[in-house]
């Protein structure tokens, strides 16, 4: 079982101008969150997960509960809580990009405290953090003590996913995946995050500097320009983006992110030793259900994550 940690709420999308009145706007609401999404990814690609959240008692609380039962996601970490829902509302670009504006203040997914952090058992593999709970507080504190809690004893991966929206200030961003990374073992990292936190600086460089700590593979996704994966044994190796039919990005990648923890799962290299038997054409062959699991994301609108049975 992997433990995925941070929040989950309700995406917004407005929806397309079809000539309504101005002071109308029509909205589609999704369940997700990138933690969220990373979970009940992992589940349909085969694996058990479980997430580790602050859920509102109110309706869209429940709603999200619901869905991640529906998903066979386990509720043995879930905490009820009494404060609102996160709302997130997505604007989509013509290229399908999502531009994010946040209401999560006093919100439940936030409101984590370090009285809540639970004891693990040996049928957690391992952990993965995230996105804006990393810098939100109490939560992010929370995170922070879990994540150097558990370093070491199982495995540990962490996906910035950069949102200035909710913490607007990029220094608390940076100072806080600085603290994290050197307890990570996978990093994943979009070429949009880099720039917002090492502006101008070599993706190659801030990837070695990562490597020579405890963590073993960087991933760097880059859109429709592919996907490269760094490793200490085998330096870059990179696969162009799989051809799809852009509906939207949004979950891209918290999907990466799900398959690359689940194609590890599966074969029994979800370990620091198992990392580092990873041979070059094995990162190849990663790095490719992981593009394509995502290039299946961003056919569909709002983070519909793939099954395993699609990408045989």
């Amino acid at each position: 079982m992997y433990l995925i940690c941070g929040e989950a709420l309700f995406d917004f999308f407005a929806q397309a101008d079809s000539g309504e009145q101005a002071n109308k706007v029509e909205f589609k609401a999704i369940a997700g969150g990138s933690p969220f999404n990373v979970a009940v990814g992992l589940r349909r690609l085969g694996i058990e997960s479980a997430l580790f959240a602050g859920l509102s008692t109110d309706y869209l609380g429940r709603r999200l509960k619901q869905v991640l039962l529906d998903e066979g996601v386990s509720d043995r970490y879930l905490l009820d809580l009494d404060a609102p829902t996160t709302l997130a509302m997505v604007a989509l670009d013509a290229n399908g990009s999502p531009a994010y504006s946040f209401r999560g203040e006093g919100c439940a997914d936030r409101q984590v405290h370090s009285h809540h952090l639970p004891e693990l058992g040996p049928e957690v593999r391992g952990l993965h953090v995230g996105s804006f709970s990393l810098v939100v507080q109490p939560i992010a504190d929370t995170l922070l003590a879990l994540v150097k809690r558990e370093s070491g004893r199982r495995l540990i991966s962490l996906d910035p996913n950069v949102r200035l929206n909710p913490e607007p200030d990029i220094e608390v961003w940076r100072q806080r995946i600085n603290e994290l990374i050197p307890y990570a073992d996978v990093i994943k990292v979009s070429d949009e995050d880099l720039e917002l936190l090492y502006p101008g600086q070599d993706p190659q460089l801030i990837a070695r500097s990562w490597l020579s700590q405890r963590c073993q593979l960087v991933f760097l996704t880059r859109g429709s320009q592919g996907a490269s994966v760094f490793s200490r044994e085998h330096g870059q190796r990179s696969i162009p983006a799989s051809a799809v039919t852009v509906a939207d990005t949004v979950g891209a990648g918290d999907t990466f992110q799900a398959a690359v923890i689940a194609w590890l799962t599966e074969h029994e290299l979800d370990s620091v030793e198992g990392l580092q038997q990873l041979t070059a054409s094995r990162l190849d062959t990663l790095l490719d259900f992981a593009s394509r699991a995502a290039a299946l994301t961003c056919s569909k609108t709002g983070p519909d994550l793939p099954y395993r049975a699609q990408l045989m």
